[in-house]
């Protein structure tokens, strides 16, 4: 090798939802640079939102991304009631609740068993993992199919719900619609179980591994929950969501059409599952808690590739939790549609939901017509990038050091495991619009 070194170069990073690649430069021993390549085409949503009546809001804000639609839907709805003093019913609440989980099922079931498990067990694709597993496999895509009919029931829809209003929803599910649910949600549990007694029987490489600072939401009551009104560090602070911007510092960088963030002290942070249990694991109850004790027999540690572990703990979680959301809504009195009068006013109001891929905030202000005045979306995978390099640098030191890669092409495998394990939604991560020469500018809020 030369003195100018070689380049790992992964074009397009494979099982992973959008278009990114990674580029490594390594002279020597040492890496000069690593760069976390996000080349998705811009969103505009933040820009398209201004001057739009918020009623509109939900009906864009949802494409953001198919995958991520019913967190977006209800990130920006708590947002508006912020913004309007206006405070939903416990049942919307609580359906709110249940469509959020079930697109946490939906996507943690597709990316823990069909796009990172692969890796572990030598296999190139879920497809040809499923010659060998093929009762695993067939579950998994039950598994995704059942968030989906969670949120094709409270969402109206499963991809882009219409359901979910300001202050209510369009169709209330019926008795029988939720018992039933109620029951597939139930006879999944066992057989989760029985996944995750696997699991822990598969080892999980440490050359990823290094000291981490975690961010998450701390949950609304004292339960592990996706939904919460103050922003938590693992290093004890607590901050407002209202002050996220004070505490997620979003910079630009010439190779990515994404911004990335850092914590204020210029730190990098991650964002997600693993943070979530790193946090507020110790919430845990009932099978949550046993899935929980034989992925982690010693507690969270930090591990990026853990972080599919901790995706299936929270899926565990969340199917638990989805029965027991059924129960409570069956106790509400049944009822066509359920929406709240309220009266349109000037105001701002952030909303901040804890999403498959970790903490995602809406952000809007409007005038006293209802009309928008700006938007901000910070999505967990733009707070993750800063991280993500900060990981494959790691990654890739402790490797060489080891000499334990023998070839690019194994060296570009763990690369794209430790990507894969943030389990990065790269469609909702790209915001900025490119004005000249090195000059870019968020689509929203400055």
């Amino acid at each position: 090798m030369g003195a100018s070194g070689r380049s790992i170069v992964i074009p397009h990073l494979g099982r992973v939802e959008g278009h990114g690649g990674i580029f490594i430069k390594i002279v020597g021993s040492t890496v000069h640079e690593v760069n976390m390549d996000i080349f998705e085409g811009s969103r505009y949503y933040e820009a398209l939102l201004r001057g739009k009546h918020f009623l509109e809001v939900q009906g864009i804000i949802t494409r953001f991304c198919a995958i991520c639609s019913a967190s977006h839907t209800v990130a920006a709805l708590t947002a508006l009631e912020q913004a309007l003093g206006i405070e939903p019913s416990q049942r919307v609440h609580t359906l709110r609740g249940l469509l959020l989980l079930g697109g946490t099922i939906k996507s943690h079931a597709l990316h823990v068993f069909a796009l990172a498990l692969p890796d572990f067990l030598g296999f190139d694709s879920v497809i040809s993992m499923a010659s060998s597993f093929p009762t695993e496999v067939t579950f998994a895509l039950r598994l995704k199919q059942l968030g989906n009919r969670v949120q094709e029931l409270i969402g109206g829809r499963a991809v882009h719900p219409v359901n979910p209003l300001v202050v209510g929803f369009g169709r209330l599910p019926r008795h029988r619609e939720l018992e039933a649910l109620r029951s597939e949600l139930a006879a999944s549990l066992d057989p989760l179980l029985r996944f995750v007694e696997l699991a822990a029987t598969i080892p999980v490489p440490e050359w990823a591994a290094q000291p981490t600072v975690y961010v998450a939401l701390r949950p609304y009551e004292e339960a592990f929950r996706f939904r919460g009104r103050s922003l938590c560090t693992s290093r004890g602070e607590e901050y407002p969501i209202e002050q996220y911007a004070e505490v997620v510092r979003e910079f630009t960088v010439e190779h990515s059409h994404a911004k990335f963030s850092a914590l204020a002290s210029g730190e990098t942070y991650m964002v997600g599952a693993l943070a979530r249990l790193k946090l507020w694991g110790h919430l845990l109850r009932g099978r949550a808690k046993e899935a929980m004790e034989m992925l982690f027999p010693r507690g969270v540690v930090d591990n990026i590739l853990l972080n599919n572990w901790a995706q299936l703990v929270e899926l565990v979680h969340s199917v638990e939790h989805a029965v027991e959301v059924c129960d409570e809504l069956v106790g509400f009195p049944e009822a066509e549609r359920e929406v709240v009068p309220y009266t349109v006013r000037a105001g701002r109001g952030v909303g901040a939901i804890e999403v498959p891929r970790g903490t995602l905030f809406h952000e809007y202000e409007l005038d006293a017509q209802g009309l928008i005045v700006s938007a901000n979306v910070v999505t967990p995978t733009a707070q993750n990038l800063a991280n993500t390099e900060r990981d494959l640098r790691a990654a890739v030191e402790q490797l060489l050091a080891s000499g334990s890669v023998d070839s690019d092409a194994q060296l570009k495998l763990r690369l794209e495991m430790v990507a894969r394990a943030y389990d990065p939604c790269i469609s909702c991560s790209v915001h900025l619009v490119r004005l000249g020469a090195g000059a870019t500018e968020r689509c929203g809020a400055s």
